[in-house]
């Protein structure tokens, strides 16, 4: 019996668990479950459960319906907000073909597991670590969504104003006016901020219960109860389930007061977006492989700025990955901190790919990274982490240049500056994206064949539909032509 088996069976019994919420994520990285009895802990490593992966979005077919989940127990995680009654736990797993002894390459989980296993052969490992944002509202009622300018913007509504959109009442307004203006999110203090005693359940629920690193939380720019907690940088497939973990306890803990959390980009209008910035760096042993002491611009070695050049050369076919929905692509304009164009920078909000410089010396060199700023909280961890690592490390096997840092405001220069110095724009909607991946060989690869098949067939169709689809806003402005 292995050890992670003997610590899931140590946690089952010490918290006397008597379900397991069996778990796997799909190509859109959608959480699906089964709850399976806790007895029975080791055969679902060993044997998996049977299922049908038809109905789970971009697996199977109806004729080859037939799949097994496995647990992986080095992911089992006891719910804490379950122990006063039915005490459960979580689990997440790969999916196999009957018979076979290797996940199944439709599995968006096979991608990161696949991906770490190459890094591995080259004694080297990926430290992924995601800042993810998201916002707390008190509901939402779907009936009633209009095109109105007014019906997001903080405090225009109160309990007698039927609002299309209802969030966190205290910092949007009612009785007690308007405390958190659009745009004047970050870092609010108490009283303002109606969001700190959440933040403080779920990042304890995260690190106690979830065996996630919290770095910091905080409110973050937009109004609505907007939030930021990060996780410490992990090995690449530990930041994906990490990743799902996070969601899935913020829902919850949400959930249980009467609040909804939600991961869509760009809810609100005229206000800041949800981003999810991603950490990235490599590492071979001890050695983080990013840092040179003999760069003056950013401590940056060559093998980091050729990472860099990988994730800015695959720019636009990553964005379909990184932000995978057409709400995703009202988030990527000018003006609200979400990046726009295809360049780099240290310190520099407004570029794609920054390098954080508040720490200099070798002392610090542990902590060398790059961040990739277009990414968005509704992508599929397993694909979005996946490509962005295997963009890098294409750079480097290319030895891609990533050209000169721009220290400039990117959304305050020219088209003619920005041409002058080749500077690419992100792809402006989801059709756009998909186009730019169908062409990117390399980003293929990191999918495989059949999530790649299965995701950008799902993403056609989801534009398709958009496109179709007549909205409020139309009606207002073209109504009268």
């Amino acid at each position: 019996m292995d050890e992670h088996m003997l610590e899931a069976k140590k946690l089952v019994d010490e918290h006397r668990v008597k379900w397991i919420l069996a778990s796997l994520v799909d190509i859109r990285g959608r959480l699906y479950s089964l709850s399976v009895p806790a007895e029975d802990l080791e055969s679902y490593a060993t044997d998996g459960i049977g299922f049908d992966g038809s109905s789970v979005r971009g697996l199977v077919t109806i004729d080859k319906s037939d799949m097994v989940l496995k647990l992986d127990l080095s992911t089992l995680r006891v719910l804490p907000w379950t122990l006063n009654s039915t005490p459960a736990a979580i689990a997440l797993g790969s999916v196999y073909r009957p018979g076979s002894t290797e996940p199944f390459e439709g599995c968006p989980r096979s991608c990161a597991m696949a991906l770490e296993r190459k890094l591995g052969e080259q004694e080297l490992k990926a430290i992924v670590g995601p800042e993810v944002e998201f916002f707390l509202f008190s509901g939402v009622d779907f009936t009633k969504l209009s095109w109105d300018p007014w019906a997001t913007w903080p405090g225009a509504e109160d309990s007698k104003g039927a609002p299309r959109v209802l969030p966190t009442s205290p910092e949007l307004g009612n009785n007690l006016g308007i405390t958190v203006a659009p745009k004047d999110g970050y870092f609010r203090a108490p009283p303002e901020d109606m969001t700190l005693e959440l933040r403080n359940e779920i990042s304890r629920a995260l690190e106690e219960w979830f065996k996630c690193k919290v770095t910091k939380h905080h409110h973050e720019v937009a109004t609505g109860g907007q939030i930021e907690i990060g996780i410490e940088g992990t090995t690449l497939l530990k930041a994906c389930d990490s990743t799902v973990y996070y969601k899935f306890a913020a829902k919850n803990i949400a959930r249980a007061h009467g609040m909804v959390a939600t991961f869509m980009p760009k809810p609100l209008y005229m206000d800041n977006a949800s981003g999810m910035h991603i950490h990235l760096s490599l590492w071979r042993g001890s050695e983080n492989l990013m840092y040179s002491d003999e760069d003056s611009y950013a401590e940056l070695s060559q093998t980091a700025r050729y990472f860099i050049g990988g994730l800015l050369d695959h720019a636009r076919a990553l964005t379909a990955v990184c932000a995978p929905t057409v709400n995703s692509y009202k988030r990527l304009v000018p003006g609200f901190e979400a990046p726009v164009y295809v360049a780099w920078s240290r310190a520099n909000r407004s570029a794609l790919v920054r390098v954080p410089v508040y720490y200099w010396g070798r002392e610090h060199a542990k902590e060398k990274r790059v961040e990739y700023r277009g990414v968005d909280p509704s992508a599929n961890p397993y694909l979005a982490f996946t490509c962005l690592v295997a963009a890098g490390l294409d750079g480097i096997q290319k030895k891609i240049d990533p050209g000169d840092p721009v220290d400039k405001d990117l959304y305050k220069m020219t088209l003619e500056e920005r041409r002058s110095l080749g500077i690419r724009e992100l792809p402006g909607s989801l059709k756009e994206a998909l186009e730019e991946l169908e062409s990117d060989e390399v980003l293929q690869r990191a999918l495989g064949k059949h999530v790649y098949e299965a995701f950008t067939e799902y993403k056609r169709k989801e534009w398709l539909e958009y496109s179709l689809y007549i909205t409020p806003w139309e009606y207002a402005r073209y109504w009268d032509c």
